[in-house]
């Protein structure tokens, strides 16, 4: 099964894209599906479990099976009623919903741990160190579709902000991204800003050509002027230059800062702090080690600080510079009680979080629509995931069939390389195998 998953091309269907294969090939006790969506305005995996519950158990039991867990849980927020009765309906006593506050960031898989296990995951860790294993809802979706022999071709994306009517699509991988948004009628002659990924920790993208890749969850489609667009077009300089001369250390964004509350030893003051000393991270003075374990949630910077500051940018460089340079912060203070007496009373409800971003005049919904695009033309990369650059396993001139192996892990010393193979997501011709890319076109 584990080969099934690999050979499938399933890995993790938001953030950094873990092989899934090789997430499921530890033990755990409890396996945890991270439906928490926290990420304003975005909506797909809710709208993916409404549509097929009983694909999601199947892949929460799929990960139980794999990993010896007896029980499997499936966190999602509160305030969806229809959702978890829906979900209610299908799941064997082995699973159970565990209902979660409406508060940014619930899908952080170290605070959803804790929220529906009680268990805190070390700083550095993985959740495999407190016995428990998790994955999105349409990683688990992808994984029971593996276990039936079929591969991922498809992504779901919700498209939201600027738009008369948000909508979560799904949509072949390799997909051009403003194709997405012509379907939704978005205007793309209008000075809009377009951020894919959300809005807390999302990313700009300019270029609107670019593909749809098994870890893209939703564009959001904002004005130019918005404070979103115009914090995430900072640059370091500027980030630096005001951050040197206006921060007061009053510490809000630490004791905010959902990893603290944890127990963990991210404190962004300090990482402020050491703007105003040397940028040498070797330098004992402005070395703050802390800063390795932030999870980048931006509630420091577009939340906490009352100055208006960027302490998660701050900690961010601090994670590069000691990346690059090989530091790593072994044995690091944990202080795990520090959850039971804060988290509580310290979280930010989403709606408070909308309202402070300017996302609240927004629809806060993205239906499923059961439309299928009309897509002549996509671009696959050959790596969408942690690992390895996979090899192509076609040629510029070859047809291709929806689901065909293009590209493939390679292979060292007899064993794969971290990965997961990639397939076709249309029928078509291979137009092309370069700039790390397969281009297949059915015109």
């Amino acid at each position: 099964m584990l080969n099934k998953l690999a050979e499938s091309g399933v890995v993790g269907a938001g953030g950094a894209g873990f092989p899934t294969h090789i997430k499921l090939s530890g033990k755990a006790d409890t396996a945890v599906i991270n439906a928490a969506e926290c990420e304003p305005l975005l909506h797909k995996d809710k709208e993916i479990i409404l549509a097929m519950p009983e694909r999601i158990a199947a892949g929460l039991q799929m990960a139980m099976q794999l990993t010896g867990a007896a029980r499997g849980i499936i966190g999602i927020k509160k305030k969806y009623p229809r959702v978890i009765e829906t979900l209610q309906k299908v799941l064997p006593q082995s699973m159970s919903v565990h209902p979660l506050d409406d508060a940014y960031p619930a899908g952080d898989e170290f605070i959803l741990v804790y929220e529906t296990l009680g268990r805190v995951i070390p700083p550095g860790a993985i959740p495999l160190a407190v016995g428990a294993v998790v994955m999105n809802v349409e990683t688990a979706l992808n994984a029971a579709n593996a276990a039936e022999g079929i591969p991922v071709t498809e992504k779901y994306v919700s498209v939201a902000g600027e738009v008369e009517h948000p909508c979560t699509l799904k949509v072949p991988l390799g997909t051009p991204l403003f194709q997405l948004l012509d379907v939704c009628n978005v205007d793309r002659n209008k000075d809009y800003c377009y951020i894919v990924g959300g809005a807390m920790m999302g990313y700009i993208e300019t270029d609107l050509t670019k593909p749809v890749t098994k870890t893209t969850g939703g564009i959001l489609v904002l004005p130019k002027g918005h404070f979103i667009a115009g914090r995430k077009s900072w640059d370091w300089r500027r980030i630096s230059r005001i951050g040197k001369s206006a921060c007061d250390q009053c510490s809000f964004c630490t004791e905010r800062c959902p990893r603290y509350l944890l127990g963990h030893p991210v404190e962004p003051h300090k990482a402020m702090r050491g703007l105003g000393f040397s940028r040498s991270i070797s330098e004992k003075r402005s070395f703050v080690p802390g800063s390795q374990f932030c999870c980048e949630c931006n509630l420091c910077s577009y939340v906490s600080c009352p100055e208006g500051l960027d302490p998660r940018s701050v900690c961010s460089e601090n994670k590069q510079r000691m990346a690059a340079e090989k530091i790593r912060y072994e044995n690091p203070p944990f202080n795990p009680r520090r959850a039971d007496s804060m988290m509580l009373n310290r979280k930010t409800p989403t709606q408070r979080l909308m309202t402070k971003i300017g996302l609240a005049k927004y629809t806060n919904k993205a239906p499923l629509e059961q439309r299928t695009l009309d897509v002549r033309c996509v671009v696959i990369p050959l790596k969408q995931h942690i690992g390895a650059v996979c090899i192509p396993a076609v040629s510029a001139g070859e047809r291709v069939r929806k689901g065909q192996v293009i590209a493939k892990r390679p292979i060292a010393d007899g064993k794969a390389a971290l990965g997961a193979d990639i397939h076709s997501s249309i029928d078509g011709t291979v137009k092309s195998v370069d700039n790390g890319a397969l281009t297949i076109g059915n015109e």
